[in-house]
């Protein structure tokens, strides 16, 4: 497993004991396996009975960097202020308030399906054309 991929690895993260399968190379609950076996005194194990060692398991979790977004404060600049209320309303109502504003500050990473929410939003008030979020960051997707 690679040191970055270990450094974020979350405490009591679900593994699977599955070695041989076709998907081990990739699959971030057979890389967190060996490490969290000679980290922790306990560990999560997938029922092997409904992990398949197949190219179709449902608990399958690719390991390949995912691209978060990190705020969209510029967005306000393409606006007319009632697309930028409907817009922000939108997104309150999606995700609260609170967190509506840490994500437009930048405080909470934008997953890919959150970009897609907010993007949407944006269509939705009439925006077209390419926009961008403040910045972009690669992680290791361990839920979404």
């Amino acid at each position: 497993m690679p040191k970055k991929t270990y450094d974020s690895l979350p405490d009591n993260y679900y593994v699977c004991q599955h070695g041989g399968c076709p998907m081990a190379a990739t699959c971030l609950h057979q890389l967190a396996y060996p490490v969290l076996m000679k980290k922790e005194p306990v560990i999560r194990l997938i029922n092997p009975e409904l992990c398949q060692p197949t190219a179709e398991c449902r608990y399958y979790r690719d390991a390949a960097p995912v691209t978060y977004a990190r705020g969209f404060t510029n967005f306000q600049e393409r606006m007319y202020p009632n697309q930028y209320k409907t817009f922000m309303w939108m997104l309150i109502g999606k995700f609260g308030r609170n967190a509506y504003y840490e994500r437009r500050r930048g405080d909470t990473l934008l997953s890919p399906q959150e970009q897609k929410i907010v993007l949407d939003a944006l269509h939705k008030v009439g925006i077209t054309g390419e926009v961008k979020f403040d910045s972009y960051e690669k992680h290791i997707n361990w839920y979404d």
